[in-house]
């Protein structure tokens, strides 16, 4: 979502059950549409605490953009999130999701979505995600970035970039940053 040619790269590191995530992604959605150096990615993360909901939800959102690509993905984590019943209670049970096409049932079958939640999820907690929502936001000009955990404000994102693009000696490749010190977002 965003500019792909954009000069950072925004990965969200979320759990489709997580009730602080699902309000927050509209507000993130709309701050990346309004920053045209800024393209976000999506990174499964799904909580112990919230499965096997957080899984199976990650598996429609992973099938749907395998048979219809980025915008259907994005189109699937909205419905989720429309739809659920958070923390751990999942989706209705009578409840359908209705774009659901003979590919996405089969890749559902299939083990293909587990592999890249599990990728996903290993590189989350390597990369010191300790919980959701987080938001590693990363230079590409400079390689660097800064790992943000919390819902961080638009303002507090704008001043992570700035800090980045200055060269700033306190962000690194794996450096982290609290909410409180990058902007005034309560935890």
């Amino acid at each position: 979502m965003g500019n792909p040619e954009g000069r950072f790269t925004l990965t969200l590191y979320a759990d489709l059950e997580c009730p602080f995530c699902r309000s927050y992604f509209p507000v993130l959605k709309r701050w990346v549409a309004g920053n045209a150096d800024v393209a976000l990615q999506w990174h499964h993360l799904p909580l112990a605490a919230h499965e096997p909901a957080a899984s199976a939800e990650a598996r429609l959102a992973e099938c749907a953009g395998e048979a219809g690509g980025h915008a259907t993905f994005w189109q699937a984590v909205e419905w989720v999130y429309a739809h659920t019943r958070s923390d751990g209670q999942g989706l209705p049970e009578d409840l359908r999701y209705p774009d659901l096409t003979p590919a996405i049932e089969q890749c559902i079958a299939s083990e293909r979505p587990d592999a890249a939640i599990r990728t996903q999820t290993a590189e989350a907690t390597n990369s010191g995600v300790t919980a959701t929502p987080s938001l590693r936001l990363h230079d590409r000009e400079s390689g660097k970035a800064i790992l943000l955990q919390g819902p961080i404000e638009g303002d507090a994102l704008l001043s992570a970039m700035d800090m980045l693009a200055a060269g700033d000696p306190a962000t690194t490749p794996t450096s982290e940053m609290p909410a409180d010190v990058v902007g005034d977002m309560p935890r």
